[in-house]
Formats: structure tokens, C-alpha cells, sequence
């Protein structure tokens, strides 16, 4: 199968770019339970164009299948992020789309981290809500509600970087739920979802912390960072 001959060639090539002196580094920063093999990202990357240019998968079932072949069967957080790169890739833009939702949220909830997740929402679950909106909407109030802490990060933060595209319902209703939780990652996520939309809607944003005083301390000056 192509996507067997896919895997096996971006594990090999990590495996030839491993640098064992890097790697415990590299894994003691992330925090990570799961080693490194000491591979830095313009490294991977230059190997991931190279293997995917030489690897073409055909459809979307032999695409999903590498993908979560890479991320589930990972012994090396590099192959995860490898898993990340290639549901990214250009040549299989036509197959992002809410049915690829399962497959991406598989990730964020088992992957649970922000290495992970931020990718994940930013780049792919954003881009197909910005697409999909009615579809796509419904899931992310959902999720905004859900007792998994990443699935509420992503709903908060899969908007950043849509500018004008943004849709401040959307946002307004994702954050609410999360302005009285004490977790440092979802109080992040509100004061970066909002910092990136100060960029494009200041006056927007100082409304929405004016009107919402529950907001910690951490949420508020993110928010307001750039603005006053």
C-alpha cells in the first residue's frame, strides 16, 4: 500500500536524522512522556517535502490511514508531528473537510498537549469551520462545553489568524464557558484567541473584556496586550 510505503519512508528518515545528544533536550522542554529522536523542525520538514513529493496516496482512505498510522503507532513524538505535517499537505487540500473532523479530534484529545493541539485547531480545524461554517459551528459549541480541556482550547483558539473571516458569535460563545476555569492553557487560549482579533477589531475586543469582568487577570492582559 502507498500509505505503508509512505510511513515506512518518513520513519526511516527520521530515524537517519535522529541526534541523540539533542533529543533528551528537546523532550525534557516539551515535557514529553513520549522520547524524541533529536530532529529539529527545518530537519523534519525538508525530509517530509521530499518524502511526500516521492509518495503520492491516491484518496482520502489511504490518506486517513497514514496519517493515523504515523500518529498511533508513534515510538518518537517526531512522528507524530510528521502524522500532523502530512494531514497538512498541499496536494491533499480537496480532502479537508468536516468528515475529516474524527481523525483530527482523535488527536487533540489523545495527542493533549499544546505542541499538538495548536496546530491542529489553528491550521485545520480553523480552516475547515471557515469553510464549513454551518457544519462545523454546532461541533464547536460543543466542544466549548466539553469536559475535555483541549477540545475547549481548540474551540477557543481555531479562529486565530481568520481576521476579518472571524466569527465573533462563534468566539464570544467558545470563551464564555471557560472565563471561570482555573486552567492556565484555556486562560491562554482566551487572552491569545482575543490578542489575535485586537489585531484586526481593537475596539471589539476592549468591548468584550469591558463586558466581561470575570476574566482572570492572565485572559485580560493578553487581550489588551497590543491595544492600551
Amino acid at each position: 500500500m502507498n500509505a505503508e510505503r509512505l510511513v515506512t519512508a518518513i520513519r526511516a528518515g527520521l530515524a537517519e536524522l535522529a541526534d541523540p545528544v539533542k533529543a533528551p533536550a528537546m523532550q525534557a522542554y516539551m515535557k514529553s512522556a513520549m522520547p524524541f529522536r533529536g530532529v529539529a523542525k527545518p530537519e523534519r520538514s525538508a525530509l517530509l517535502k521530499q518524502v511526500l513529493a516521492d509518495h503520492t496516496l491516491t484518496d482520502r482512505v489511504t490518506f486517513s490511514a497514514a496519517v493515523l498510522e504515523l500518529w498511533r503507532a508513534a515510538e518518537f513524538r517526531e512522528e507524530r508531528y510528521a502524522a500532523i505535517d502530512l494531514s497538512g499537505y498541499r496536494a491533499y487540500r480537496r480532502w479537508q473537510d468536516p468528515d475529516l473532523v474524527p481523525l483530527y479530534e482523535e488527536m487533540i484529545v489523545g495527542g493533549a498537549w499544546w505542541d499538538y493541539v495548536d496546530e491542529l485547531a489553528i491550521r485545520r480545524i480553523g480552516p475547515i469551520l471557515r469553510e464549513y461554517r454551518p457544519r462545523m459551528t454546532p461541533i464547536m459549541l460543543a466542544w466549548a462545553h466539553d469536559t475535555d480541556l483541549w477540545r475547549r482550547r481548540t474551540a477557543i483558539i481555531c479562529q486565530v489568524g481568520a481576521k476579518g473571516e472571524t466569527d465573533t458569535d462563534l468566539l464570544t460563545r467558545a470563551i464564555e464557558p471557560s472565563i471561570a476555569e482555573p486552567e492556565f492553557f484555556l486562560r491562554k487560549g482566551i487572552g491569545w484567541a482575543l490578542r489575535d482579533y485586537a489585531k484586526t477589531a481593537p475596539d471589539w475586543v476592549r468591548c468584550f473584556v469591558d463586558d466581561h469582568p470575570g476574566l482572570s487577570g492572565l485572559s485580560r492582559r493578553e487581550a489588551l496586550k497590543h491595544i492600551w
